[in-house]
């Protein structure tokens, strides 16, 4: 076989490029953005109506649960947001505004309880004492109306409990515990403009615990505290 007839004989195509598909896309392990911005899309749909609380429910556990991006997306297909198609941006932080007028109780449970909770205003300081009582401090529905919170805690032979959004910063080891001891669970927000909670106090015979409630969060500090 001479030279001519090699260069006569066809040549095999290139490859095709691996560009990948749909199908590669929804196998995409999910992050935990993903799963946030998912039920943030179900906190939205919950507020408006268009889910009930059983069905907000239902999805948030298996936004929680799920492994791939293809797993998140049919939870809100039927949801506007869902619908895009693309992600949706988070508001930009907004800066406090000074005075607003939150609340800074006192919280005292003596032989008893004492408990805040639901949509409120809190400002920039809580004392809560349990004697041989609780004292229970929900902030999950409060409005943040100030860029540092302490909770000032006093537990005799009784207990604080504290449940905040999942989106503040939590900082605690500032709770002495004499033949009692605190459990506070802290973390740090993503986000740099997010409240931060500082906690301690005291605990003899008691104790304190603090610790964020999944799924709850507050998205934009500003604008919510002016809707209120």
């Amino acid at each position: 076989m001479d030279e001519s007839q090699l260069q006569k004989r066809p040549q095999p195509a290139d490859a095709p490029a691996r560009t990948g598909g749909p199908a590669e896309a929804v196998d995409l392990r999910a992050s935990d953005a993903d799963r946030d911005r998912i039920a943030d899309i179900l906190r939205e749909a919950l507020a408006e109506g268009r889910l009930d609380a059983t069905e907000h429910s239902e999805r948030l556990d298996r936004v929680y649960a799920a492994k791939t991006q293809g797993e998140l997306e049919p939870l809100v297909r039927d949801l506007p947001a869902g619908a895009a198609g693309r992600p949706q941006p988070a508001p930009a932080p907004r800066p406090f505004t000074p005075g607003s007028g939150g609340e800074n109780p006192n919280l005292v449970g003596i032989l008893g309880g004492a408990e805040r909770k639901g949509r409120w205003r809190v400002g920039n300081r809580i004392t809560a004492v349990a004697i041989m009582g609780g004292v229970e401090i929900d902030l999950t529905e409060a409005t943040f109306t100030s860029p540092e919170l302490v909770i000032h805690c006093t537990a005799v032979m009784g207990g604080v409990s504290i449940k905040l959004p999942e989106n503040v910063t939590l900082r605690g080891g500032g709770v002495v515990g004499i033949m009692g001891g605190s459990d506070v669970k802290a973390f740090e927000a993503p986000d740099p403009g997010a409240p931060v909670v500082r906690v301690d106090g005291f605990a003899f015979w008691g104790g304190v615990e603090a610790k964020a409630k999944r799924g709850k969060k507050i998205r934009d500090w500003t604008k919510k505290q002016l809707d209120d």
